[in-house]
């Protein structure tokens, strides 16, 4: 996507959004030891959100998005005619939703699930705060949640966005862009990643999904490629192998830029097959007027990221997806339903709060409706699939200068 038409920045998760969230972890933590259905009876009501920002967020840390008033009646923004499941169609790839970064991200999985008449949400997903580095290590009581989540069954998959650079949203230019790439190419940030390693090591998810330094083909992040795509490249290098040098790891690193040509072409960031596990996209329904057909077919759009993928020998992924500048567009979520049946990525996760998604914001009702009855009851969701490592299990040493 050109520039001017990016989503803004996602509001700042500041330090008392993640002590909050730390806190919260406690009552969540007592809630989930129930089990899977820990939710029932904690129903969300529609979050409304009466003076919309013109260019909404899309990975919000835990304090940013819209939250839903707790209710005591059954979740959902809309009320679709009852879904009878199709029988006979293929499982749906693995699927989930981002619904908040904190611990109601987790308890609303189960809500969501409850809405679309049970059908398990195999996928979790959050994001990690950029403002200072002690967040990108995983602040202690953040991930604890998520990771219990994760370890309560085999076939789960936890999906993790990493920030690479600290005040990842706070404008920062592009000749200090420039030597942050450099200093942390040579080195200078390996104690952070690593300090985030072993955190989930400890916390026996060491098959995360990093999907690190999303969107860096725009202009919005710290951590975005264009001002040196050669240090950057480097730089990503630099952290997948000082976080493989971890003992016990399995991590996959997906790298995810948006749709469309943004600041830079996504191409010119791609760091190479050797510490690239995934290719993930992030796409929003937008431009205004540009139809689903004009994302397949346009320059670094749908099409070219599963071309390119494929060349690579690399499964693909959709870490945000949903609706944004064209509104309820049920036409679009029809397609891109049929475009993951279709390629098959490894996971996707909607983005579900206004304006983007179909649960969690009652603006969407026909788009809601479509996703509801596409994923309504299903029995047979796909199995997330392990993948081989994409080089040696004993990476070489990280050597710092």
């Amino acid at each position: 996507m050109a520039p001017q038409q990016r989503k803004r920045p996602r509001s700042r998760s500041h330090r008392r959004a993640v002590v909050t969230a730390v806190a919260a972890v406690v009552v969540a933590s007592a809630t989930l030891a129930t089990g899977p259905g820990f939710a029932a009876g904690a129903g969300v009501a529609p979050a409304t959100d009466p003076t919309p920002a013109p260019t909404p967020t899309t990975s919000v840390p835990a304090s940013a998005a819209p939250l839903p008033a707790m209710a005591s009646a059954a979740p959902g923004p809309v009320s679709p005619a009852p879904v009878t499941p199709a029988h006979g169609r293929s499982a749906p790839p693995a699927f989930g939703a981002f619904l908040d970064s904190g611990p109601l991200g987790v308890a609303r999985m189960a809500q969501l699930s409850g809405w679309l008449g049970g059908t398990e949400l195999k996928v979790a997903h959050t994001y990690l705060p950029g403002n200072r580095w002690a967040d990108i290590e995983g602040v202690p009581g953040f991930l604890d949640v998520w990771a219990h989540w994760r370890r309560e069954r085999d076939d789960r998959m936890l999906v993790l966005n990493v920030p690479m650079q600290e005040r990842n949203e706070d404008h920062v230019g592009d000749a200090e862009v420039r030597s942050l790439l450099a200093r942390g190419a040579a080195g200078r940030f390996d104690q952070h990643f690593r300090a985030l390693a072993e955190r989930l090591v400890e916390l026996e998810v060491p098959d995360t999904v990093i999907v690190l330094g999303w969107e860096m083909n725009g202009t919005t992040y710290t951590h975005r490629c264009g001002p040196d795509p050669e240090a950057w490249k480097r730089y990503w290098d630099r952290i997948v192998t000082t976080m493989r040098a971890v003992p016990g790891q399995k991590f996959r690193f997906d790298f995810t830029p948006s749709r469309g040509r943004d600041a830079v072409p996504w191409t010119q960031c791609y760091p190479g097959d050797d510490t690239v596990d995934i290719v993930g996209m992030d796409s929003y329904d937008q431009p205004t007027g540009l139809s689903f057909g004009e994302q397949v077919r346009e320059p670094y759009g749908l099409q070219e990221h599963v071309d390119f993928a494929k060349a690579h020998g690399k499964p693909i992924s959709y870490p945000e997806w949903g609706l944004f500048r064209n509104g309820d567009n049920a036409e679009y979520m029809r397609r891109m339903l049929a475009w993951m049946d279709e390629h098959r990525p490894l996971y996707n996760t909607l983005t579900d709060y206004c304006p983007h998604g179909v649960w969690q914001c009652p603006d969407n009702p026909r788009s809601a409706r479509v996703y509801r009855t596409a994923l309504s009851g299903r029995t047979d969701t796909a199995t997330p699939t392990p993948l081989r490592p994409a080089r040696p299990r004993h990476p070489r040493p990280v050597v710092t200068p």
